[in-house]
């Protein structure tokens, strides 16, 4: 089993004012949680929940923040929200570490190539099975520790082949309730669409009761996406109430079958570019 755990940090960022800019044309939507154990050594996660509004796209900022260090990692960063996200990083004063990916997004770029330009130690990280650029290459089982935290890997392949789904540590001294970042496969009453990048009904349907809804039914639920104007759901809530996953497989594969959705917009210009971490070639 792989894990990657950075024993030692040096600082990024200067002890200076934010060198960042921050757009006021962007919309953020942040929640911080603070978690111990009843260990007297706890460990607290600081959490962030940042929100891009052209895509409708989730980012999230967790970091260990009682490690000196103050490790922290971005799941699923925009291209066009790194200047805000790095800001926000240095203000709280934490270290990036990790820039993770759930899969190879169709609808915006992603930001880790743009974040490691700027903050060239961070490593991106993306499923094996998505075929991808990355410096780390992750499949189930895997743990991603920042500090004395850490991200369980679920592979739950559907939406794409290379679909991931992360989930806080189940140790006594992580944070609870558990925390699972779903990217599209399981979106709050809804899920990815399933036809095309090597979607499949089938594998979304029994990824999602095999890896996700087997989680405690108090896992709180963070999709890369909302279009509704919701930023968190619970196992035991979609359990009851997703219109589309409280159904049998067979009648679920035939809603995703005549669900007549348009081709994405960005599909041409954004899978490309994430296939190699976000970059993309500079035209004259």
């Amino acid at each position: 089993m792989l894990k990657f755990n950075f024993i030692k940090f040096s600082p990024f960022f200067p002890s200076k004012p934010s060198f960042f800019p921050l757009s006021i044309s962007t919309t953020i939507r942040s929640q911080m949680a603070s978690f111990s154990s009843s260990s007297s050594s706890s460990s607290k996660l600081l959490f962030r929940q940042l929100f891009e509004k052209e895509s409708s796209t989730y980012t999230y900022l967790l970091a260990d923040a009682s490690h000196a260090e103050k490790p922290a990692l971005l799941i699923d960063p925009v291209d066009k929200t790194v200047d805000r996200d790095l800001s926000l990083i240095q203000e709280l004063g934490l270290k990036l570490v990790y820039a993770l990916n759930t899969h190879v997004h169709a609808d915006h770029v992603t930001g880790t190539g743009l974040i490691k330009s700027k903050v060239p130690d961070v490593k991106s990280v993306i499923s094996k099975a998505s075929g991808a650029t990355a410096d780390l290459y992750v499949e189930q089982g895997d743990k991603i520790r920042f500090g004395d935290l850490y991200l369980e890997v679920r592979a739950t392949p559907g939406h794409t082949l290379g679909c991931l789904t992360y989930v806080t540590g189940d140790a006594p001294d992580q944070p609870q309730p558990r925390m699972a970042f779903t990217g599209d496969t399981l979106l709050i009453r809804g899920c990815g669409r399933t036809d095309f990048q090597g979607g499949s009904s089938e594998n979304l349907y029994r990824s999602i009761h095999s890896q996700i809804f087997t989680l405690p039914k108090d896992t709180l639920l963070y999709p890369a996406h909302d279009y509704k104007g919701f930023s968190v759901s619970t196992v035991g809530e979609e359990m009851q109430y997703n219109p589309r996953l409280t159904k049998d497989e067979e009648t679920f594969k035939n809603i995703m079958a005549n669900l007549k959705l348009s081709y994405p917009k960005m599909i041409d210009v954004a899978v490309p570019a994430n296939m190699v971490c976000g970059i993309q070639s500079k035209t004259s």
